[in-house]
């Protein structure tokens, strides 16, 4: 599991995952290539937000999907409030 390409792969399995749960949470249109970007995304965004508060969800796929969830739910609610919906 040492192989930089698993981790790649994991990311856009999990990102994928965690982009579908918050658009059916969320109930928004995606599509699977947006929900992979919006889980990606959105995991980096929701570590940066949760560190600059002090908290750390810990590392595993796991916390990569809770942090993908809450990230990709925050993208969502951003661009709905933007757009005025």
């Amino acid at each position: 599991m040492n192989d930089p390409q698993i981790g790649w792969i994991a990311a856009i399995i999990v990102g994928g995952l965690a982009g579908w749960l918050a658009e059916m949470f969320m109930k928004s249109g995606t599509g699977i290539l947006m929900n992979i970007i919006l889980g990606i995304v959105g995991a980096a965004l929701a570590n940066w937000l949760l560190a600059l508060v002090g908290v750390s969800l810990g590392g595993g796929w796991i916390s990569y999907l809770v942090a993908g969830f809450i990230g990709a739910c925050i993208i969502i609610f951003l661009w709905r409030a933007i757009r005025g919906r």
